[in-house]
């Protein structure tokens, strides 16, 4: 069984926490008062991955709910280590949380060296905002990476199933990298 360390990051006030839990079906509803996470928070589900090659196998999912304070920034790295993949949650209709994506990005994914397949970019709209579901004008390297809307107050569903299909291509990624390695070993 595999096991895949997602992070959650971005912006605070973007919606991180009430995705985390939407994600990892920990809650049913979502909304209700915002609280800022401390640290990080983790949630494990287990996910039923049905592969490229017809094969399914199952994978825990640690969901790393990050704290988009940069008071935590000395904490980072530890959270980082032996992460699988990193999701940028932002509030599109926020000019700060534009900017901050590329800031993100650097500090969490360039420096891991991760594949763009192990990317996401949430654009979390909130209530009542009236989502706009055009690609947000961002720095022209992020464009590499998938970008998924969220409302959650009109469909729900379609951001878990957007976030399966993206936790399959980690999945693959990993999957492919234990391959190459018992590949290495063996000659």
């Amino acid at each position: 069984m595999f096991k895949a360390k997602i992070l959650l990051i971005g912006p605070s006030e973007s919606g991180k926490t009430v995705l985390s839990n939407l994600l990892s079906d920990t809650v049913e509803t979502v909304g209700g008062d915002y609280s800022p996470s401390q640290g990080v928070r983790i949630l494990e589900f287990e996910y039923q991955n049905e592969g490229r090659d017809g094969k399914s196998s199952a994978c825990e999912v640690e969901l790393w709910d990050c704290a988009g304070d940069f008071k935590f920034e000395s904490c980072w790295p530890a959270l980082m280590k032996d992460s699988n993949g990193v999701v940028i949650v932002f509030n599109p209709d926020v000019p700060r949380h534009l900017m901050e994506v590329e800031t993100w990005h650097s500090m969490f994914i360039s420096s891991q060296g991760l594949q763009d397949s192990q990317c996401l970019l949430i654009a979390h709209h909130k209530p009542g905002s009236g989502a706009d579901n055009e690609r947000p004008d961002l720095a022209s390297h992020l464009s590499r990476l998938s970008l998924i809307h969220s409302n959650l107050e009109e469909d729900p569903e379609a951001v878990r199933q957007e976030f399966r299909r993206y936790l399959e291509n980690v999945v693959q990624t990993l999957s492919e990298n234990r391959e190459q390695e018992e590949m290495s070993i063996l000659t």
